[in-house]
């Protein structure tokens, strides 16, 4: 059984009225903290997190696939299942659910953080600040919600084997990325544990940071992709790709199956119901994000199928021009509960765009400045952000072992500084992990494997299920 460990804060009514730091509360120290979790250990030994079996009680992973179809746009499932075919790495990516249902049956501290939900190294890249800076960080948080700290560096680790074997590295050179991983969170959290509070808030991976980490043989490329990012915005780049002139009309042009324009569209109320659905989505912005908005008038929406998890949830790319003919994309993505809720709890917000929004502002070192939510009036619920501002993508198939081992450490890093942004606990998670020595490095190494090759049974389950005509998948060229 998972273990909890809470601090109970004793408060009496005629302190309600005091200032905070004249309270009765007690707060355990950073070094109290520590000492809890270093306790842990005789309850859960660091060792026990690298334990996977595929035990009989295991949910049908096929079975919990097709669960996930519900909801979804059921003219897109095809393209959905023809993105997981491609390899057991996108096969990965697509299926969150199963891991979810998975790691609730491994061990736990029971310590919980905000978890990204989806934390694999694909989400994970750089992108432009509201400073116009380029900083190295997490980037999708669809699935974030409170869990255990220990899922999403499962999922990460996991991740990299299987990125590792798409890229024919030795199971060795695997393994050790895996840790590295492992090792870089362990490290990095015990630091964060120890900085004052706003100092891990302001704390970010600028572009020098991740180019210094980086062999000195690959710096020049990897700067040269940065300054390209960094002289392009997002929207002018897309402007060309997405839109053309019908009828004299700025319109987005349809690329079927994966950018149209649904029948709902054409009906004579879809100005009216896109301009409602703007104006709900705008009141959940900060003032003066209002009126830089209020600069943008609404052109035209279409869907757009993003990612592999996500292909079905509704998606829409919102084109809006400046009174100078400059262009603005946000993207209006569908929220439904994360894939975390069922094992780990609730999220404390109903609405789920609201969820993904405040996970994101909670993770991330800095935000969208577009950033909100909305309900549709059929009652979907979405958030909204930029549909891309000069993001970096890795380009992982192009990874030997050593840039691979770097972009673990990285991520191991990224990742320890979201679980301790806005969570004291992150000194308990760092006595259970310990300073010096590396169980739950090696755990987490031998986790990565074992995971990795149910992934890949997985993914087998779902090819067989494809040839057998039980599923229909559409595979793009």
């Amino acid at each position: 059984m998972p273990v909890t460990l809470a601090v109970t804060f004793d408060m009496s009514s005629k302190d309600i009225d005091q200032p905070v730091h004249d309270s009765a509360a007690y707060v355990a120290s950073a070094d109290e903290r520590a000492a809890a979790g270093k306790a842990l250990r005789d309850k859960i030994p660091r060792h026990e997190h690298g334990r996977w079996k595929n035990s009989k009680g295991r949910a049908n992973p096929i079975d919990l696939l097709r669960k996930s179809d519900a909801g979804r746009m059921k003219e897109l499932l095809a393209v959905r299942y023809g993105r997981m075919l491609a390899s057991p790495f996108a096969f990965y990516r697509g299926s969150a659910g199963i891991m979810a249902s998975d790691l609730a049956r491994t061990a736990s501290t029971g310590l919980k953080v905000q978890a990204c939900g989806d934390c694999h190294l694909m989400n994970f890249g750089g992108f432009v600040t509201p400073e116009r800076n380029i900083i190295f960080d997490m980037n999708d948080f669809d699935e974030t919600s409170p869990a255990p700290w220990e899922w999403d560096v499962k999922r990460l680790v996991a991740s990299i084997v299987l990125a590792a074997r798409s890229n024919n590295l030795s199971e060795g050179q695997s393994r050790d990325c895996a840790v590295t991983c492992a090792r870089s969170y362990r490290e990095h959290i015990r630091k964060f544990s120890r900085m004052d509070p706003l100092r891990v808030w302001y704390t970010k991976i600028s572009d020098e940071d991740f180019i210094d980490s980086l062999p000195k043989t690959l710096r020049k490329n990897v700067r040269n992709r940065i300054e390209k990012a960094k002289a392009q915005s997002g929207s002018e780049l897309d402007f060309p790709k997405l839109t053309g002139s019908i009828g004299g009309q700025i319109r987005i042009t349809d690329q079927p199956p994966l950018i149209f324009h649904p029948e709902a569209t054409r009906a004579p109320e879809a100005k009216a119901t896109l301009s409602q659905i703007f104006k709900a989505y705008r009141q959940t912005l900060a003032d003066d994000r209002r009126m830089l908005l209020d600069r943008y008038r609404l052109v035209d929406a279409a869907i757009k199928v993003v990612g592999v998890g996500s292909v079905g949830r509704r998606c829409w790319i919102v084109l809006l021009m400046s009174e100078t003919n400059n262009p603005l994309f946000l993207q209006f993505k569908e929220a439904v509960q994360s894939v975390l809720e069922a094992y780990a709890g609730k999220s404390e917000y109903s609405h789920h765009g609201q969820r993904v929004v405040m996970g994101q502002r909670l993770m991330q070192p800095a935000s969208d400045i577009f950033l909100g939510w909305v309900t549709a009036p059929n009652g979907r619920q979405l958030y909204v952000r930029q549909l891309r501002d000069a993001k970096i993508k890795p380009l992982i198939e192009t990874f030997n072992a050593e840039m691979l081992n770097v972009y673990s450490m990285a991520c191991g890093w990224v990742l320890a500084r979201a679980h301790s942004k806005v969570s004291e606990i992150s000194a308990t998670i760092s006595g259970y992990l310990g300073s010096s020595n590396d169980a739950f490095d090696r755990a987490m190494g031998t986790f990565a494997l074992a995971y990795a090759d149910q992934a890949e049974r997985d993914h087998a389950a779902l090819k067989a299920a494809v040839r057998k005509g039980e599923i229909t998948a559409y595979q793009e060229s």
